[in-house]
């Protein structure tokens, strides 16, 4: 029968499954674990010092803890020197040696290469067990499968979408976000899109989405309204960043146009790879550039750019900005779907 590993690796972008991974570890030390549990930053604590630590008999156990952070990135990182080439061999030197007892856990934030010297000196030994923690490719269904078996709830898959177009691969940020969204609708019913968007930052986007919407029918007051409720949950921005989304809103709308007209496909996937953006807003880019011509959205881009260079140059303050524009778009009236 194999003996447990004596050294362990983790590696890779997925900080939720490791940190579990590690959390497993710990709890598995028991009661007294803390006797015997160390853990260390690894470009803060040498080589000899960690072994030293992981070696020592454990106290009234039958195993020690030491989880190192940061280590092998640190000693074999480029421009490491000598030093990093002598702490990198002794630690390749001692791994096959390390006592029954031990458990040395190093851990690194993000994946290592193939050609880690000490990542493949590890993989031939027989003593030790690495694993690579790598984000999920489909992040809205992670975030579906977590739901399920973290927190025993569903999430619709236009929710997890939602979700997944605003974190930007942030595992951790989504985990928030749906531990939240679990808590908000307390398991009475699946969580939806609009759960999504009264609970998390996902709010200004799709205010700005929905503030497109209106403008495209010339309904100003609801767009003002959209853009006063958005700038009342970010009082930290004093318009600049709302413009910034409006501007880069309508020039997504044009790309998108202009990947159509090209024979680039109207199907999400087709303008997500070309705009390098989320499946789930290249769907609502595609529906909403129908209500515009091109020429229209020529020109909002060009009145967009002018009262940039106003606020900016200080001849008006942006909140004004922002009423002004809406106003002028929404008074042009609805605009015809082509």
């Amino acid at each position: 029968m194999k003996s447990a590993p004596r050294f362990y690796i983790f590696h890779g972008d997925d900080l939720i499954s490791r940190d579990e991974a590690l959390d497993r570890m710990r709890q598995s030390m028991g009661e007294d674990g803390d006797l015997n549990r160390s853990e260390f930053d690894g470009a803060l604590r040498p080589v000899p010092e960690v072994l030293a630590a992981v070696k020592s008999l454990p106290f009234l156990a039958d195993k020690r803890l030491v989880i190192v952070r940061g280590l092998i990135s640190h000693i074999t990182r480029r421009g490491a020197g000598q030093a990093g080439k002598t702490a990198t061999d002794r630690l390749i030197a001692e791994l096959p040696q390390l006592p029954d007892f031990a458990r040395l856990v190093l851990v690194e934030d993000s994946l290592l290469r193939d050609s880690n010297r000490l990542l493949k000196a590890a993989l031939k030994l027989d003593n030790g067990f690495v694993r690579a923690f790598a984000k999920p490719q489909n992040l809205a269904r992670w975030i579906v499968d977590r739901a399920q078996s973290e927190y025993a709830a569903e999430i619709r898959p236009g929710a997890a979408e939602a979700i997944a177009s605003v974190v930007n691969d942030d595992l951790l940020r989504a985990d928030n976000e749906l531990c939240k969204l679990v808590a908000y609708v307390n398991g009475e019913r699946p969580i939806n899109e609009d759960d999504v968007a009264a609970l998390t930052p996902y709010v200004p986007e799709a205010n700005v989405f929905e503030m497109v919407d209106a403008l495209a029918t010339g309904n100003g007051a609801r767009a003002l309204q959209l853009v006063q409720q958005s700038l009342h949950e970010d009082p930290k921005d004093p318009g600049f960043r709302l413009f910034a989304l409006i501007t880069r809103q309508f020039r997504l709308l044009l790309m998108t146009r202009d990947h159509i007209a090209g024979g680039g496909g109207s199907q999400a996937p087709a303008i997500a790879k070309a705009l390098g953006v989320h499946p789930f807003a290249a769907g609502k880019l595609a529906r909403q550039s129908r209500r515009f011509r091109t020429e229209q959205l020529d020109a909002i881009l060009k009145h967009l750019q002018r009262a940039d260079q106003d606020m900016k140059t200080g001849r008006i303050q942006p909140r004004l900005a922002l009423d002004l524009l809406v106003t002028s778009l929404a008074s042009e009236g609805p605009r015809p779907a082509s």
